[in-house]
């Protein structure tokens, strides 16, 4: 028997649902990080809580540059999560760039934007 070359349309599938899940949770967290850049200059009442509320609440106690940060990040993660999905419809995804073997798919699970098997990524060839 030889070896798979892709990934069957329900493997595929389970992929896409498991990145569309992950992309609605990245946009909504972007949303928010967006909205703390924007807004944290303001004078609203959270300029005057307790420092103790403050630290409770997370997003709050970032300073506008590392939100700034951060929602960069979270960005690329959002077009990389975005370029998987057009793997998907192209019949490509989970095939490593280098390798042209396919990637677990305990990797992609954890990783579903990964385009590299772990070898592949950990060899450093790739660029």
């Amino acid at each position: 028997m030889s070896e798979k070359t892709r990934y069957s349309d329900e493997e595929l599938q389970e992929f896409k649902e498991i990145i569309l899940a992950k992309l609605e949770k990245a946009t909504k967290d972007y949303e928010l990080l967006k909205s703390n850049v924007m807004n944290s200059d303001g004078n609203d009442t959270t300029d005057t809580s307790p420092t103790f509320k403050v630290l409770e609440e997370g997003a709050n106690t970032l300073g506008k540059e590392e939100a700034g940060q951060l929602a960069q990040r979270q960005l690329k993660f959002i077009q990389k999560l975005k370029a998987a999905l057009v793997r998907i419809e192209n019949k490509t995804y989970g095939v490593c760039r280098v390798t042209g073997k396919l990637i677990p798919k305990e990797r992609l699970r954890a990783v579903p934007h990964a385009t590299l098997a772990i070898e592949a990524k950990n060899s450093g060839n790739h660029k």
